[in-house]
């Protein structure tokens, strides 16, 4: 996979969807939205980043962030929720390794939509486009130990468990312990063949 292909995708993210979910490019529209989860220290528990403090932080975030789509370097979607049209969290890929082609793949979803496997049908989305758009071979997601909801989502979209880093980060004033998942093109292939 080139650069040149990743920039072009994603200088112009596309609008993905799923039964209940649009999957597009965040706005500063977004800012009520993102600050009423992003605002929660429950939410950045297990995150690298903080939480944020007040809307004007969280506006600043989102008008930054179009100056990265325009970039290409960029490739997180916001998590639209249909029914209810708010913005409910992001997922995309944290980085991508062109010449390994395999990429890291995060998400975060605000704590009032949990348990409704909506986090799992975003990460699934995601991982289809992968596979089917970018041609990666290995797509895998990282975890703090402790996060088990987020390592349970791994092993439902079909990731496999390959270990932990001991002490890999250093983040908020502690060595976290971090877990890797993760699912190949093949294992993507055969369960989507028995689909």
């Amino acid at each position: 996979m080139k650069k040149e292909k990743i920039f072009k995708i994603f200088s112009s993210i596309p609008t993905l969807y799923t039964e209940r979910l649009s999957l597009r490019a965040m706005h500063p529209i977004d800012a009520e939205d993102m600050f009423d989860y992003a605002r929660r220290p429950t939410v950045t528990e297990y995150l690298l980043w903080s939480e944020h403090k007040n809307i004007r932080f969280t506006k600043d975030y989102l008008n930054y962030i179009q100056s990265r789509y325009k970039l290409g370097d960029f490739y997180d979607w916001a998590i639209i929720d249909r029914e209810s049209r708010r913005m409910i969290g992001t997922c995309g890929f944290t980085k991508i390794d062109t010449v390994n082609n395999s990429a890291e793949i995060g998400y975060v979803l605000n704590p009032d939509f949990h348990r409704r496997g909506l986090g799992s049908e975003a990460v699934r989305r995601i991982i289809e486009f992968g596979f089917e758009e970018l041609s990666l071979n290995r797509i895998e997601a990282r975890f703090m130990q402790g996060n088990e909801a987020s390592f349970a989502l791994m092993r439902s979209v079909g990731m496999t468990f390959e270990g932990y880093m001991r002490d890999l980060i250093f983040v908020k004033g502690s060595y976290r312990t971090v877990g890797v998942s993760s699912i190949l093109r093949s294992e993507y292939e055969k369960c989507k063949a028995k689909e």
